[in-house]
């Protein structure tokens, strides 16, 4: 299995897992920059994901140093296991992982990690894929 099979498969498989705010840890929950982190590790590529954010901070700077530094790969358009960086609103930033269906990402409103269907509902503003 290549890597971003790898990383659709491992984000697949936190389907249900429980949202919370920080969480890097599958058992206790995990939000939506710990599940593409999480995702990630199961191909091997460790993701250093800042700490003690807010729902509405950040810069895209912040994200696109974070893959830089994991050796990830900037492209257009995302593909199956690659990760993706929309723009919820204004101030919000959203991760998720592309898939076949949609999008696996951590939905804080739901409660959990879901698989979306369909086209995108926000903007992509940036994805990256495994070396």
């Amino acid at each position: 299995m290549n890597a971003r099979a790898v990383v659709l498969a491992t984000a697949r498989a936190m389907l249900g897992t429980r949202f919370r705010l920080h969480g890097r840890e599958p058992a206790f929950g995990l939000d939506c920059v710990g599940l593409v982190c999480v995702a990630f590790a199961g191909a091997g590529i460790v993701i250093s994901a800042p700490t003690g954010y807010r729902l509405t901070s950040g810069r895209r700077s912040d994200f696109d140093q974070a893959a830089q530094a994991a050796g990830l790969v900037g492209v257009t358009h995302a593909g199956l296991g690659d990760a993706m960086l929309c723009r919820i609103d204004a101030r919000q930033w959203h991760l998720g992982i592309r898939s076949d269906v949609g999008l696996i990402h951590a939905d804080a409103g739901l409660g959990r990690v879901v698989e979306r269907p369909g086209a995108m509902p926000w903007p992509v503003m940036a994805c990256w894929r495994c070396p």
